[in-house]
């Protein structure tokens, strides 16, 4: 490598000294568990959180507008920062590492339910110590390197103290507290300081203690937030402020989630508060990022935790929801203040940027996934390249995609489902992402020498990394396949739904009678629903007539599902001001889609009986669509 002249080194933020020795800054690497991209106040796409101490470290550095996890879920992103290289090649593509089972390499699945048209691979539950690390890199070129927060890529001994650090706090190796936020946290050999004392605001304030014991020398601070993953709790005072500030219109309308929210925000002011302190802010690297999307799955408050609107899907699906995240990366005397950047950036990419800002560039470091993206910082223009994600496994969460791989390339993005196709064929979804951000229109069907040509840059990528892939499911049965219910997540505890012999499918809370000549959905409280197929030829706008009557409680609502987001999720409902006092109400529900896939109705949740009197689902023409019968 090229030796490098003093005035490159001060642009990176380098000192040197007379004697020539480099005088490397700090750096604090800020991982927020579960954010999504639409979870902060970065981008202009919420008006229930508030997040003004990120807002402040932006301000200081340049954010970056399309910033990518290396995968929906966490420890896969998790191994991609610590070693630069892409889930797919080291095998951990699933957040397992806290199983006791000590599996070190992925394997071929060996079976799937008939359901399924993939057979999953089986991925490994510890990060190997064989790869390198950010901590082992920075630890002998004499950083102190400690871990404060989230692991969850192996106990001991594969923990952060056998991984390059040398402090782990609270050195725990699950996915995060057992019950609550709010002490007490269940850890087995960490207790709170104080009386409901929050977690985020200890491991701030363990944080901080750290830094000034290392204030006069270089360190590396890797703070991984246990925030805001679930429990979903937050401090009480919090949830009472936001109350009253909740938009019942909104889909982020959860007051828990926005107060937790609010304190992964205390806790990066809190160090950035320190850093201001102890003097050490214009030596000081600061990067800002996420594990993975927003959760929209779980429920809290009656709703979800977050949505990642305008974009689609959540955490654990492959779609920009899932895998766009904020990020922020603060480099005194590199990145301008205060600005932005459309570059397209990863979590493999972190690695390599630092090791050559900091001049740590080695021939001996094995080749990373990631590159440097410096130029970026200084404001320059990158070459356009793919960037890859590798997630072959069946979430089953709304918004669903079986076993996948995509890539990024430009404003194109293509999702390959392995298998997903007809006769063990692969399924694709093409999406343009400058004039279709939300991914609503597949167009894989019209750009077919598209999707070959970035399907080869997927095939090339698979076999660079040699990575473990799906299979055929050879016990694949069409009779047991039902896409209508991809992605349809239960609530905990209940049990699963059940297809009925006439063509619409039921929760077990909603058995599906006849009486006197109209159907009846007797309810037995928790979760009633009732879905069934809307017919392909069907053609949209739709228009959906009802008229019910109840003797249940509880909100109703009409779900949705369309042809690109075959899933049911509370983000694609509408809303039905029934009132259970078992008169006849009439309702039109308006549907304003070229086409539906599937059709739910939730009618209450608490016992009772819903007479249906009426249920037409009208085409664009105003001709009703042949529903199944009802029994």
């Amino acid at each position: 490598m090229k030796k490098i002249v003093p005035s490159i080194l001060l642009l990176l933020g380098l000192a040197v000294h007379s004697a020539g020795a480099v005088d490397r800054p700090n750096l604090v690497f800020i991982l927020a568990d579960d954010l999504g991209w639409s979870d902060t106040t970065l981008y202009g796409t919420t008006t229930l959180y508030q997040t003004p101490n990120i807002e402040r470290l932006a301000a200081r550095g340049m954010t970056f507008t399309r910033a990518y996890s290396a995968s929906p879920l966490c420890s896969p992103t998790r191994s991609a920062i610590l070693t630069g290289l892409s889930p797919a090649r080291t095998g951990i593509t699933t957040p397992n590492c806290h199983l006791p089972a000590e599996i070190l390499e992925a394997t071929p699945g060996k079976s799937a339910p008939p359901s399924k048209k993939a057979i999953a691979p089986a991925p490994p539950t510890r990060l190997k110590r064989e790869y390198r690390t950010l901590a082992e890199i920075l630890g002998e070129a004499g950083y102190a390197t400690g871990h404060f927060g989230k692991w969850h890529l192996g106990p001991e001994p594969f923990s952060p103290l056998e991984q390059g650090f040398e402090v782990d706090i609270p050195h725990h190796p699950g996915p995060g507290p057992a019950g609550s936020f709010v002490a007490p946290w269940k850890f087995a050999s960490f207790r709170e300081n104080t009386p409901g004392e929050h977690l985020e605001d200890r491991m701030a304030s363990e944080a901080v203690a750290w830094m000034e014991q290392h204030r006069e020398e270089p360190f590396f601070l890797n703070y991984w937030m246990f925030s805001v993953h679930a429990p979903f709790d937050a401090k009480k005072a919090f949830i009472e402020k936001h109350r009253p500030r909740v938009d019942s219109r909104d889909a982020q309308r959860s007051p828990t989630y926005a107060a937790m929210v609010e304190s992964m925000d205390d806790a990066v002011g809190t160090l950035l508060d320190a850093i201001d302190r102890l003097g050490i802010a214009e030596k000081t690297v600061v990067i800002f990022t996420s594990d993975n999307g927003g959760n929209m799955y779980n429920e809290i408050d009656g709703t979800t935790p977050t949505s990642n609107r305008p974009l689609r899907g959540g955490k654990a699906t492959m779609f920009e929801g899932g895998v766009r995240v904020p990020g922020v990366v603060v480099w005194p005397g590199l990145a301008q203040p205060g600005s932005r950047s459309d570059t397209p950036i990863q979590s493999e990419d972190f690695l390599p940027t630092l090791l050559e800002g900091l001049q740590l560039t080695n021939e001996k470091e094995a080749d990373r996934d990631g590159i440097s993206i410096l130029p970026a910082l200084k404001g320059e223009q990158m070459a356009e390249r793919p960037l890859f994600r590798y997630f072959p496994h069946d979430p089953g969460v709304p918004d669903w995609l079986p076993p996948s791989v995509s890539v990024n390339r430009g404003d194109w993005k293509l999702i390959r489902l392995f298998h997903g196709g007809e006769g063990g064929a692969h399924r694709y979804f093409l999406f343009d992402l400058a004039g279709d951000p939300g991914e609503t229109t597949n167009l894989a069907a019209d750009r077919p020498e598209l999707v070959a040509e970035l399907d080869q840059l997927i095939e090339g990528f698979l076999a660079d990394t040699k990575a473990v892939v799906p299979v055929p499911n050879p016990a694949f049965d069409p009779a047991a396949y039902r896409p209508e219910l991809e992605g349809k997540q239960l609530p905990k505890g209940k049990a699963k739904e059940t297809a009925g012999k006439s063509g619409w499918t039921s929760s077990r809370q909603a058995a599906l009678k006849r009486r006197e000549g109209s159907p009846v959905i007797v309810s037995s409280g928790g979760d009633p629903w009732i879905s069934a197929i809307v017919p392909e030829k069907a053609k949209g706008p739709f228009a959906l007539s009802l008229r019910l009557r109840s003797t249940a409680k509880g909100a109703a609502l009409v779900y949705y599902a369309t042809p690109e987001a075959p899933g049911f999720d509370k983000s694609r409902t509408v809303p039905v001001a029934l009132k259970h006092d078992n008169q006849p109400q009439d309702f039109t529900v308006p549907l304003p889609f070229p086409a539906l896939s599937a059709i739910r109705l939730d009618p209450a949740g608490a016992p009772g009986e819903i007479v249906i009197e009426r249920f037409e689902l009208r085409d664009a023409a105003g001709q009703l669509v042949a529903l199944p019968a009802f029994p």
